[in-house]
């Protein structure tokens, strides 16, 4: 009975291909994917879908987010052709459902703002990003555009690096108080590289570690792989010379999950001994050299301590303050929040603020989706990463049996997500466009790897 409510519950039961077959709409769409077949251009669409998402990350970390609005537009438009030509229901998955789910949510919520126009630019860009997911579920699904498109993303995230790098050894300008000025950090050198702004490089370094840290093992040659492993420590000293201590949160959480999984994808081949102390051994052998780190570097210490002074650090004392009138926010409005976005939130939060914390966003990943969607839009965003998980999960173990190279992509994927999550519980970096781009991605990467047409195993080829 348990087992049946769970699979209900998951839609791990869900025949979408059965969709197809009682859609009207699928029917009445039948001259369009005739048209399709005729048409040389939409032959070769997922290909030029996957070179229009390629550049959007390529220049993600280094033009306005103005360009980046320009791009999503069009990655809107190729979608939709694209979606209205092709067999209904093709490359739907629970994950799919989920999303669609929450955002219907925050459709609702927008309808029923208080700040009603605030809340639709909010809305817009929710959806442009979802849509994003949408075009990157459906390019995934072949391996080689997988590959090419996280190839480009790491690419992309090596003079990202190398650029903060040279901040932490040549100097660089604080662009904001990042740092109090009454702690013994105070004098310490946060780089920022092209994103001006340390926790925000730092939540965009986070799936950039854990992909490349999974192509290591993805990659068949070995010098794609030393390439791998350089992109791996480089953006990892990167993060770490941010000294954001969200992203330090993030990437210790990310890298404990990539770990787990690894252990547990390589175990079919462990001897007994190991399927047993296999883990135990490889976390706690990590967790040692954290804590050896944190004892024995001054300025990684006075970071890690100032989250547990309260109040005293006054990073910690502004949080506390917005979360507060954050709370305020939601008690007045607990069932569908004010609506989506900055601007709603900007248009809301002053008449809660306390005096001198001004603030544009909840500080926290989980009550900014509480303020702006309520408890309707918590439960549909907490129901929405359980599927994507689950999936994960899922899909995981059926590479598994096979070993199957793809694998490592769905294991970067998820402690990528599971990563901005940790950073998430006390920033909101995750909705800058830098940012919530690759949040999306890596949600269509986990989202690719569902069977196709409602089938429950498919083989994969490797790339």
């Amino acid at each position: 009975m348990l087992t049946d409510f769970w699979q209900q519950f998951t839609l791990s039961t869900f025949a979408f291909s059965q969709w197809r077959e009682a859609s009207l709409l699928h029917r009445l769409l039948a001259p369009l994917r005739r048209w399709r077949q005729g048409s040389w251009l939409l032959r070769w669409g997922d290909w030029i879908g996957l070179a229009i998402a390629i550049v959007l990350f390529a220049l993600a970390p280094y033009v306005s987010t103005v360009l980046i609005g320009v791009l999503l537009i069009a990655v809107a438009a190729l979608w939709a052709l694209l979606t209205l030509t092709d067999d209904a229901g093709a490359g739907l998955s629970p994950v799919h459902i989920a999303v669609a789910l929450y955002w219907g949510t925050m459709v609702l919520a927008t309808a029923l703002s208080p700040v009603r126009r605030a809340a639709l630019t909010g809305l817009v860009e929710l959806t442009l990003n979802i849509v994003l997911f949408l075009l990157i579920a459906r390019v995934a699904r072949r391996p080689r555009a997988r590959g090419l498109l996280i190839l480009a993303y790491i690419l992309t995230t090596l003079p990202v690096s190398i650029y903060g790098l040279r901040q932490y050894f040549f100097g660089a300008t604080a662009l904001a108080t990042w740092v109090d000025a009454n702690s013994a950090a105070a004098d310490l050198t946060r780089v920022y590289s092209f994103l001006g702004n340390p926790n925000l490089l730092a939540g965009y370094l986070l799936p950039g570690i854990m992909l490349s840290g999974a192509a290591v093992f993805a990659w068949p040659r070995w010098g794609p792989k030393g390439l791998a492993l350089l992109a791996t420590l480089v953006n990892t000293l990167c993060l770490i010379f941010t000294l954001s201590r969200g992203g330090w949160i993030g990437f210790l959480i990310a890298g404990f999950v990539l770990m787990t999984l690894l252990v547990q994808y390589w175990s079919l081949w462990f001897s007994p001994f190991w399927k047993r102390w296999a883990l135990p051994v490889l976390l706690g052998g990590a967790a040692a050299v954290v804590i050896l780190a944190i004892v024995s570097i001054d300025s990684l210490r006075e970071r890690v301590l100032s989250i547990f002074v309260g109040r005293a650090d006054s990073s910690n004392n502004f949080r506390i303050n917005v979360w507060a009138a954050v709370l305020d926010m939601i008690r007045d409005r607990p069932i569908l929040g004010i609506g989506p976005g900055h601007d709603a939130f900007n248009a809301v939060y002053p008449l809660y603020q306390r005096p001198r914390y001004t603030a544009l966003s909840a500080y926290s990943i989980f009550l900014e989706v509480l303020v702006e969607g309520g408890i309707l839009g918590l439960l549909a965003f907490l129901w929405m990463l359980l599927l994507i998980f689950h999936q994960g999960w899922v899909q995981l173990q059926r590479l598994r049996e096979t070993q199957d190279a793809q694998g490592y992509w769905l294991m970067g994927a998820i402690a990528s997500l599971i990563g901005i999550l940790g950073q998430g519980i006390a920033d909101t970096v995750m909705y800058r466009p830098q940012i919530s781009t690759l949040w999306w991605m890596a949600i269509a990467l986990v989202a690719s790897f569902y069977p196709s047409q409602g089938k429950r195993f498919f083989k994969v080829q490797p790339d």
